[in-house]
């Protein structure tokens, strides 16, 4: 569909970076920022939603799965920081939105989606819009993708009661990993997963989150 979204992005980027300021973390990057200019999310938004595209808020893509609130996709991704010849790994493509973020900013990036459906969508949409460096496969993310191990980065887009351990050795040591963490007491919080160079671990819980719930193969919801 034909749309001039630069507009609509402008004021998208605006609100964002208004929104982050509130926060007690280090600004959003630019690089970022411009991705999140130049990516049309229209195109990952149904049909019937499309007056929301550009609003900084999540909305529903089918098979109980949402596109998260941009200002989310935005922070998640400078988490990570990710430079042009980083391979970056995602776990729940859904629509297919923030590998195409992950697509300006890294070299390669490799997505797992264990909704075939929402798999299938994905991997031809971004094939049209030509986010060539993306691959997207059907899968159970928790256990990562290691055929293409190890990743700069890791962003998980779905929340569990702790990180996949096969997702913490599939990160390369000097990588990070972002991913919603719940909590049985305080709910949701965004973690950022640092690996040193010798392997050892550093875990810090940066911000509330709302996320949906990260299926394993054996427990796969519709």
């Amino acid at each position: 569909m034909k749309r001039d979204h630069k507009a609509e992005a402008d004021l998208l980027v605006d609100e964002i970076t208004q929104m982050h300021s509130g926060v007690d973390l280090a600004p959003i990057s630019v690089t970022v920022l411009e991705a999140m200019r130049k990516v049309p999310r229209h195109f990952f938004i149904p049909d019937e939603l499309q007056w929301g595209a550009y609003l900084n808020r999540p909305f529903p893509i089918g098979y109980g799965q949402t596109i998260s609130q941009p200002y989310i996709v935005a922070l998640m991704t400078s988490l990570i920081n990710p430079s042009a010849d980083d391979i970056v790994l995602e776990v729940g493509t859904g629509s297919g939105y923030q590998a195409a973020i992950l697509s300006k900013l890294a070299q390669k990036v490799y997505s797992v989606e264990l909704i075939d459906e929402l798999s299938v969508q994905a991997r031809e949409r971004l094939h049209q819009l030509g986010f060539d460096n993306v691959e997207v496969r059907t899968g159970d993310g928790s256990l990562g993708w290691p055929e293409h191990a190890p990743y700069d980065a890791i962003i998980v887009t779905a929340a569990a009661s702790q990180i996949p351990q096969a997702l913490i050795e599939q990160l390369k040591p000097g990588g990070t990993l972002v991913m919603p963490v719940e909590n049985l007491y305080s709910g949701q919080s965004l973690h950022v997963v640092k690996k040193s160079s010798t392997g050892q671990i550093e875990d810090t819980a940066v911000l509330p989150v709302t996320f949906v719930p990260l299926h394993s193969a054996g427990e796969e919801k519709h």
